[in-house]
């Protein structure tokens, strides 16, 4: 039963890893609806970037693979003594395992977008790589509550 249970909230604590989109093309419910000022620009130039939500991790991942560990290696692996040492290197590798798991969570690819206005500005706007830009696009600046997104 308690083996159960630290199964259930390792599996509760990596689903709390997961990664809110810089997507142009993804809105908040709260953000629906919302009126944006639209400025039209040309790519200039487009960067790949790596966007990095969490530098560091909050440590969810680490506690959940080291109880994942811990519980599958000392129930599976020798009797007393060597059951509780299984588990102290299940817990080990587990949490290693758990936390390269949110690192690759908590990064994905990014595009760092730098446009000219008519007036000449240049601006560089970062987020999700989920549309392809080409130096010379035509694009639209979508801006509301200092969060600015690109679009075609």
């Amino acid at each position: 039963m308690m083996k159960n249970l630290i199964i259930v909230a390792a599996l509760v604590a990596l689903g709390g890893c997961a990664v809110t989109p810089n997507s142009a093309n993804v809105y908040t419910s709260s953000q629906a609806q919302g009126e944006q000022s639209v400025r039209m620009a040309v790519v200039d130039s487009v960067r790949p970037v790596t966007i990095d939500k969490n530098r560091g991790g909050n440590g969810a991942g680490t506690l959940a693979g080291g109880a994942l560990g811990a519980v599958a290696a000392g129930s599976t692996i020798g009797k007393g003594n060597g059951s509780l040492a299984a588990g102290v290197v299940g817990a080990v590798l587990g949490g290693i395992a758990g936390n390269q798991v949110e690192n690759n969570l908590n990064q994905r690819p990014g595009l760092e977008i730098t446009v000219r206005l008519s007036n000449g500005e240049l601006r560089a706007i970062t987020q999700d790589a989920d549309e392809r830009f080409n130096v010379g696009d035509r694009v639209r600046l979508l801006s509301s509550g200092g969060v600015t997104r690109v679009t075609h």
